[in-house]
């Protein structure tokens, strides 16, 4: 079910609350503590994008298999622009990006239990009809930029939780090889060769390769060496 609610912390915040099940959405026009990744502030003008969180509760999930999760979703939001005729690229580990422009930021938490995955909340933000972005953010886009019209939210919600659902199936089929092919195949810069930023500022040039299973990135660095970082170990250098 679709709870569409006019204001709220984070929709993150909101589905914490025991009475959302499985496959239920938190759909708010306005976040006044929107979270996304690496601790930054999600910010959206009201009735012009979508911000919301899933709920999902994958019991069948062991938790060091809890990266497959984050590729199904990941898959559905850029098949979902692909419905709507934009090509879009899973920016490791969960924006999705148009060219070199985030067009979605994705914030996924997990609760365990027993060695499984428990509830999972993906929270995630899709810029679909705003032209306007504040100056300091780096590199946003909308689907209307890109496409040039506006779209109608409340389908590509639809569509998206359309997708999700095929590709959570496939997860629960145990079907995690076709899942990681079809995860690797949409990388951002798959087989190209970019520079890169350590946490020390060092900055290197490599090749993206895949990724693990485990979620970590797997470079080939230009002196032939192959090399994984997990989250928070390396950083994508995009030019404005």
């Amino acid at each position: 079910m679709i709870y569409r609610i006019a204001q709220t912390t984070s929709t993150n915040d909101e589905a914490r609350d025991s009475r959302y099940r499985h496959g239920d959405v938190v759909w708010a026009e306005h976040q006044t503590a929107g979270r996304g990744q690496r601790g930054h502030v999600w910010t959206s003008p009201e009735g012009e994008n979508l911000t919301f969180t899933l709920v999902l509760e994958p019991r069948f999930l062991p938790v060091n298999e809890q990266f497959l999760l984050n590729e199904a979703v990941a898959l559905a939001l850029a098949e979902t622009f692909g419905t709507f005729g934009l090509d879009a690229r899973i920016k490791w580990t969960n924006d999705i990006y148009i060219g070199d422009r985030k067009a979605v930021g994705m914030l996924i938490e997990n609760n365990c239990s027993g060695g499984r995955l428990s509830r999972t909340l993906a929270g995630i933000g899709i810029n679909i009809n705003q032209t306007e972005f504040d100056p300091s953010l780096p590199n946003p886009v909308s689907m209307a930029q890109v496409a040039g019209h506006t779209f109608d939210r409340a389908e590509v919600l639809g569509c998206f939780l359309d997708r999700c659902a095929a590709r959570y199936a496939q997860l629960e089929r145990g079907e995690s090889e076709a899942l990681q092919h079809d995860y690797k195949r949409h990388l951002y810069r798959l087989g190209e060769l970019h520079p890169y930023r350590r946490p020390d500022g060092t900055l290197f040039d490599a090749t993206i390769e895949g990724v693990r299973p485990t979620g970590a990135l797997v470079l080939r660095h230009t002196d032939g060496t192959q090399h994984e970082y997990l989250f928070r170990e390396v950083e994508f250098v995009i030019n404005r």
